[in-house]
């Protein structure tokens, strides 16, 4: 019996070469779709057929699952969302459905994209299947624990947070003194941290958390390594994110890069009020 196929529409970044290795290891065949300056080129050795695609060719990605018999597929990696103004070479299919989404930003695009894949028989699975272990974990990771002005800042940020990211604007937030120096928009993280870090002169507090209405079915927000470097670099002092609903890569590196430029890092989760949980002993 053929191994049962799994598609990913890929972007950027090392998610979908790392889902690929595990679907792999799942006995699954996997037939991605690359987007044309986005996704790396090495995903080609990772997967079993690869196909390429331009931002907004949505036809093209439901003709050539229809061809290899894909049934179920994820959405993985980064898209730089300013492309959308200047890149997009949208296919009949593609122009379709856009001119139909009242909302052009990000969770909207993705529900509409996903439920015309869902109309052709393609079940469109979380981002997560078979990366479980890749969640963020809860607690301090780093040798250094926040302060009590950073727990501070951390309560304060998080709340931001989550309301931009009800509003659907981002993920995550620059903060220093209770101040909000930077807001993540369409220009992503690392920009946000840059923009805040000048601003704050030492001393940013960073907190990304899942927005509320995130669908698992969809990329996460994910930090690693480079977030740490962009951290340091604009003289930033702690990351807080949200665990268990967000990725981390490269665990390891990230920790230690961040106890070389003596950053605390933290997992942290909201309660049932949507406050967050701060350990009793740092209260």
């Amino acid at each position: 019996m053929a191994p049962r196929p799994v598609g990913i529409v890929a972007g950027g970044g090392q998610f979908p070469i790392l889902f690929a290795g595990a679907a792999r290891k799942q006995g699954r065949r996997v037939v991605a779709i690359a987007t044309r300056g986005e996704t790396a080129p090495e995903l080609a050795h990772h997967v079993d057929v690869l196909y390429w695609v331009r931002l907004g060719q949505l036809g093209k990605i439901i003709k050539y699952f229809r061809r290899e018999k894909v049934r179920e597929t994820v959405f993985l990696g980064t898209i730089t969302k300013t492309r959308i103004f200047r890149d997009v070479l949208p296919d009949f299919k593609g122009l379709s459905l856009w001119n139909k989404i009242d909302i052009h930003q990000d969770d909207a695009i993705l529900r509409a994209v996903a439920g015309v894949l869902e109309q052709e028989g393609i079940h469109v699975l979380e981002s997560t299947e078979f990366l479980r272990h890749l969640l963020f974990p809860e607690g301090v990771l780093t040798r250094k624990h926040p302060s009590p002005s950073q727990w501070d800042d951390i309560r304060f940020g998080w709340k931001i947070a989550k309301e931009i990211g009800r509003l659907d604007i981002g993920q995550c937030v620059v903060v220093r003194d209770r101040s909000v120096l930077a807001v993540e928009a369409i220009e992503g993280t690392d920009a946000a941290i840059r923009r805040g870090g000048q601003l704050a002169g030492g001393g940013a507090v960073v907190v990304k958390v899942r927005k509320p209405q995130q669908d698992f079915r969809f990329d996460l927000p994910a930090t690693g390594e480079g977030t740490i470097s962009t951290l340091a670099e604009s003289g930033g002092v702690l990351l807080a994110v949200e665990a268990g609903q967000s990725l981390v890569f490269d665990r390891h590196a990230m920790v230690q890069a961040a106890d070389e430029a003596g950053i605390v890092v933290v997992g942290l989760r909201q309660d049932g009020n949507g406050e967050v949980q701060i350990p009793a002993a740092s209260r």
